[in-house]
């Protein structure tokens, strides 16, 4: 991203158009990113060998180059957040206890479900749809917040209690959606064996490292310069990595994928379709859930955003270590990333859009 969103006056209406507030290469996101996939898909099938190349190197189970887009996108999300402020969130019970209920009940069970009604002949793609909704987002959700004017320091705080409870309940939440709940319904069971440490090294990684370097720069920045010199000169120099890294992550990904993707053109359609349901029914029901209990604007896109988003990073991890890089689970994992990216994008827009629903509220800078 060139910067962070241009946030529109507080003053203007909801009409005036704030998407026309935002910076040409963010308006323009939905492009740079089938841009982006074309290009990756070009590439993989261009250059022999390189996707061994690229998957050679390994963190855990993510490839490096992914893993490097991580962070990068990561970085500048978190340089911005105001840490002297997270204790305006977490005194927000209402905004707290609906991302609980919405990230560790409902999607899970929701796409529990979805899995069931649209593939109940299909086991492998069945039980990866399954893992990658067990996997709450904490990496791409900071950049849809970002860019549909969320509340920065509110998601860092979702961010940080998904990663907490990733690790906590993530195996539990496997055993009960993949052994005891069918066996409840008298459907088929599946067996899923992950390290709880596997996944906290995982969270340490990818969040820790960027969340570490995000409060740093603040920090040491501030203190050395001045708030003022912080956020008009600091950040608009490094908010344009976020855009690249998950440019770059977009381009590797189906570099890594796209054989196994345009091979299979049937079998990721029938993935994609409940994948489709679940991104629509969690940020619809969650925008709206955040509208009706009260919460500003820029509370509920946050509050949408953490609920529909999934680490898909997490679940390819997961699948690939469990059933192999050539199963159908880790066909699922796979495509849902390539669904999730598009799908919210649009839904940045949609967001902002619905903005009209809220008015005279505080714009946070």
């Amino acid at each position: 991203m060139s910067s962070s969103p241009t946030r529109a006056p507080a003053s203007a209406p909801p009409e005036s158009g704030v998407i026309g507030g935002l910076s040409t290469l963010d308006r323009f996101l939905p492009v740079w990113i089938g841009v982006a996939m074309v290009a990756g898909l070009l590439l993989g099938r261009a250059v022999p060998g390189l996707n061994d190349a690229l998957d050679s190197v390994r963190i855990g189970d993510v490839s490096l180059p992914i893993a490097l887009g991580l962070l990068l996108m990561m970085y500048p999300v978190l340089a911005k957040v105001r840490y002297d402020r997270l204790g305006t969130v977490t005194g927000d019970k209402r905004l707290l206890v609906s991302s609980l209920v919405l990230n560790w009940v409902v999607g899970p069970a929701l796409m529990f479900a979805l899995a069931w009604i649209f593939l109940p002949d299909l086991p492998a793609y069945r039980t990866g749809l399954i893992i990658v909704g067990l996997a709450r987002c904490i990496a791409m959700v900071l950049i849809w917040n970002d860019l549909a004017c969320g509340n920065r320091e509110a998601a860092a705080v979702l961010v940080a209690i998904n990663s907490i409870f990733q690790v906590v309940a993530f195996g539990a939440l496997g055993w009960f959606y993949l052994q005891v709940l069918p066996g409840w319904l008298g459907l088929s069971q599946s067996a899923l064996q992950v390290s709880a440490w596997d996944i906290a090294g995982y969270v340490l990684i990818f969040l820790g490292i960027p969340l570490a370097a995000g409060y740093l720069s603040r920090k040491l920045g501030e203190r050395a310069k001045g708030r003022d010199w912080y956020e008009s000169r600091f950040l608009p120099r490094v908010g344009p990595l976020a855009l690249y890294g998950l440019l770059f992550t977009v381009v590797i990904l189906f570099a890594l994928q796209g054989d196994t993707i345009t091979s299979q053109p049937g079998d990721v359609a029938r993935i994609a379709l409940p994948l489709l349901a679940y991104f629509a029914v969690m940020w619809g029901g969650s925008f709206l859930a955040g509208r009706a209990i009260g919460l500003p604007y820029d509370r509920t896109t946050t509050l949408a955003f953490t609920a529909a988003g999934n680490n898909f990073e997490l679940a390819i991890a997961v699948a690939v270590g469990v059933f192999g890089v050539a199963s159908g689970q880790a066909l699922a994992g796979v495509v849902g990333p390539l669904i999730e990216v598009p799908v919210l994008v649009a839904l940045v827009y949609v967001s902002l859009w619905g903005r009209r629903l809220f008015t005279k509220e505080p714009v946070h800078a």
